[in-house]
């Protein structure tokens, strides 16, 4: 056999047999050494020098090297220092053999990176369990490095962020997904504290359990997924999920995943605000608008100010549907909306469709004479459009009939269910004071003010308008 060839025992299984690459200068101790290896089951290489020994290793990268250290041109230590700094050959282990056993050839040895030192001559006995307890041991560290780097490609390759947060608040090590949720480079987060990340209250909150949790690690549990907002570097908000986990082994940690639901809070978002616009108009529905007129009421009870209602109707709508047909109406619906929407400027304003053609609008902190203002100024908003209506006996141009309310809120008002107290009088009383408006020619402003009672206030403006307290023109 070529004395820079290989012998082993094949495996039964088809399991790989260690590799042992034998490297020395004496024919007697390669022949001896060659013959006990493979009689103990391994592929066997050999090779005379140091020169030679690095290109077998580099090419069948063995799983353990016997080296000696005196040949001549490279010696076993110019040998193994070339070994340990080329990236192929650097974590095989190297087992020195030597007649040189002073300590500090031994020391040097262990220094460039050696496993083991043998001294000669060598008994066999002795040099086969040395193998095989560094073939073990290097089987062993094999397998848990395999094992770190399965799971460092898994982490990697999460599609949540990881983080890993220290007792104290300080973040430990994040993975690729965090850095790139969040906007930092690798490894830029590392060293961070959690107050970067999150408002002071949610990141008070964070550290206090993580302090009673490392306090009582018999205690601890998750602290389970909540919806938090976190400060992208840019410095946008972003909406995440954070789950946070203790982990106790050295120190108290806490493994924290993030998943990133900005999409969906954009969809659940876009959503809310459908639900709440008219489709049509693009301004506030019923819906919306029911519950902002409770809302303001409630505010109004405390604060004592007074609201203002505005009611309002196309003049003749139908006809004018009939006349140029439902396309043209919608454009008109979607126009006259538009001229609203200019007139609820504030927070506490809101013009709404409340059904067909017929809109509301809604100020909050509004006392009578501002309201009766603000309705003229919108009845002859949508006068100034001058969109055509042939056939209406009011005017060439689509015009309004308005109806204003005001009321100062008071507690006992309230009567669930009458229709005669809250919210409820003043939506009756701007509305009757809208059909009024029609009744008394259209394209006007009809003003009511009422208190408590709010049907004697309809039933004052509807008799100064000439027509019953229940009547509908």
């Amino acid at each position: 056999m070529d004395p820079a060839g290989s012998t082993g025992v094949g495996s039964p299984t088809g399991r790989r047999d260690a590799a042992i690459l034998i490297v020395d200068d004496a024919p007697d101790n390669l022949a001896a050494l060659r013959e006990q290896m493979v009689e103990q089951g391994y592929q066997t290489y050999v090779a005379g020098t140091g020169e030679r020994a690095l290109q077998l290793a580099r090419r069948v990268h063995p799983d353990l090297i016997l080296l000696d250290i005196v040949m001549p041109g490279m010696d076993g230590f110019e040998t193994c220092r070339h070994l340990k700094s080329h990236p192929v050959t650097q974590r095989i282990p190297v087992i020195f053999m030597s007649a040189r056993t002073g300590s500090e050839d031994v020391v040097a040895g262990f220094d460039l990176g050696a496993v083991d030192y043998i001294g000669k001559p060598l008994r066999m006995a002795e040099v086969c369990a040395r193998v095989r307890t560094q073939l073990q041991m290097h089987a062993n560290s094999a397998t848990q490095q395999e094992q770190a780097e399965r799971l460092r490609t898994i982490v990697d390759h999460m599609a949540e962020g990881l983080l890993i947060i220290e007792a104290g608040g300080r973040i430990q090590f994040t993975n690729p997904a965090c850095d790139n949720y969040l906007g930092y480079g690798p490894d830029e987060l590392a060293g961070r504290h959690i107050g970067d990340l999150l408002a002071p209250v949610v990141a008070q909150e964070y550290l206090a359990y993580f302090a009673r949790y490392a306090a009582q690690p018999d205690t601890a549990h998750s602290h389970g997924t909540r919806e938090v907002t976190i400060r992208h570097k840019a410095g946008k908000p972003v909406c995440m999920d954070l789950t946070l986990t203790p982990m106790f082994l050295r120190q108290p940690l806490f493994i924290g995943l993030l998943h990133d639901i900005t999409h969906h809070k954009l969809s659940e978002d876009a959503l809310q605000r459908a639900a709440l616009v008219d489709s049509l108009t693009q301004i506030a529905n019923r819906r919306h608008f029911d519950n902002f007129l409770e809302k303001e009421w409630q505010r109004a009870v405390r604060s004592g100010a007074p609201l203002s209602l505005v009611v309002l109707d196309v003049d003749h709508f139908k006809l004018y549907n009939d006349t140029l047909g439902h396309a043209a109406g919608d454009v008109c619906l979607q126009q006259v909306a538009q001229a609203l929407g200019a007139h609820a400027l504030r927070m506490t304003d809101l013009a709404a469709r409340y059904g067909g053609e017929e809109f509301v609008l809604l100020f909050a902190e509004t006392d009578a004479d501002a309201a009766a203002l603000l309705a003229e100024a919108i009845r002859a908003h949508v006068e100034t459009l001058q969109l055509p209506h042939p056939k209406s006996p009011t005017s060439p141009w689509i015009t309004v009939s308005i109806g204003v309310a005001t009321m100062v809120p008071r507690q006992q008002c309230i009567g669930p269910g009458t229709g005669q107290g809250g919210p409820d009088a003043l939506f009756v009383a701007a509305d009757r004071a809208m059909y009024a408006a029609k009744d008394g020619g259209r394209n006007q402003v009809r003003a009511a003010q009422p208190g408590c009672d709010a049907m004697a206030a309809v039933r004052a403006v509807a008799h100064g308008a000439g027509i019953a307290a229940d009547g509908r023109a």
